[in-house]
């Protein structure tokens, strides 16, 4: 069978989108470093990326999901102020924190790295760090220009925290084309109390 890229990821809903839209908008009025902008509606929250994967595992996968998020109840996330990897300083992609009920969120992450390592997954060896990549900074931008960047990620603030409720997570497809990734969900597991 064909292999499928695929991550686990928690969908934004569309007010969330518009916000992380008007900050991209914000930050490219400063027209510096030159950045390759990630489509706001296809913004997500990744916890997981698995790589090519056998379409055949789909169903293994799916059910192995099913029971790492058994337990796991809705919960409470916001947007938090920007930042950038590796650092302000010299960005390499840009991104938005999330905050808000931060202990289910690290409990689903844990649970989902645990249930993949008897399927093959390795668990990540950095610490898991949520945030929402706005977009990646392209190498032909000077060190001038990167810095301009990173002071513009640093004065800009989300202002009323728009907040959103987690009630499920997605096992996601990614179809690279020249245009962008293209996603679509192949599964889509429900937070519930047990």
């Amino acid at each position: 069978m064909e292999p499928v890229r695929a991550f686990i990821a928690i969908e934004l809903p569309e007010p969330i989108k518009a916000a992380l839209s008007q900050l991209e908008d914000a930050l490219k009025k400063g027209k510096s470093a030159s950045v390759k902008w990630v489509d706001p509606g296809s913004i997500h929250l990744t916890l997981k990326f698995l790589g090519n994967v056998d379409a055949g595992e789909i169903p293994e996968l799916t059910k192995v999901l099913s029971e790492a998020v058994r337990g796991v109840a809705p919960f409470n996330l916001e947007l938090a102020n920007p930042g950038a990897f590796p650092g302000i300083q010299s960005p390499k992609v840009v991104w938005v924190g999330v905050a808000g009920e931060m202990e289910p969120l690290h409990t689903l992450h844990k649970n989902i790295e645990r249930a993949l390592v008897p399927l093959g997954f390795s668990p990540e060896n950095r610490a898991f760090s949520p945030h929402l990549t706005l977009g990646r900074v392209r190498e032909e931008s000077s060190f001038t220009e990167r810095r301009s960047l990173g002071e513009a990620i640093a004065a800009l603030k989300v202002g009323e925290k728009p907040s959103f409720k987690v009630r499920g997570v997605n096992l996601m497809r990614s179809r690279l084309t020249r245009e962008g990734a293209i996603y679509s969900c192949l599964a889509s597991l429900v937070l519930e109390d047990i």
